[in-house]
């Protein structure tokens, strides 16, 4: 199911599966879901909030590699300057 639509009129996001959470507060990836995003055992994700008037609007998973790149671009240019 297609929740948004980007600049190019493609889906930006889906919703790929639904997860259960254990008593312990785990939950699993799905086998496919983890070989589409290249995740591995042992690979770190970091879990990203956004909040919707308080609430939570929607937690996401991102790997930390790609957190630390996209940190990196958009503080770059800003380091730059102050840096001279």
């Amino acid at each position: 199911m297609d929740c948004c639509k980007g600049p190019d009129n493609l889906p930006c996001c889906q919703v790929e599966s639904v997860v259960s959470i254990d008593e312990r507060g785990q939950m699993v990836l799905p086998k496919e879901i983890r070989e589409k995003s290249n995740i591995k055992a042992g690979d770190k994700l970091a879990l990203v909030r956004w909040n919707n008037t308080g609430n939570v609007g929607f937690i996401a998973l991102v790997k930390i590699e790609d957190l630390n790149r996209m940190v990196q671009q958009m503080l770059g240019p800003a380091l730059k300057e102050i840096n001279g």
